[in-house]
């Protein structure tokens, strides 16, 4: 299910905001950990993540 953007219900730690972009972008889900952690020093992380977390819709089954 390679390029949807949508939460999954497992395999996430805590929205699935990471795992979802990962997993759309075909890139590994510490990678974009790891960018999230920088941007989140930056200051721009936490916004983005919690807008993408109130976007991006969950996976149905």
């Amino acid at each position: 299910m390679a390029g949807t953007l949508t939460r999954p219900r497992n395999g996430k730690l805590i929205a699935g905001v990471c795992a979802a972009l990962a997993t759309g972008f075909g890139l590994p889900k510490w990678l974009v950990r790891i960018g999230f952690i920088i941007f989140g020093l930056v200051g721009i992380g936490e916004l983005v993540y919690i807008i993408l977390w109130i976007v991006l819709p969950k996976e149905s089954y």
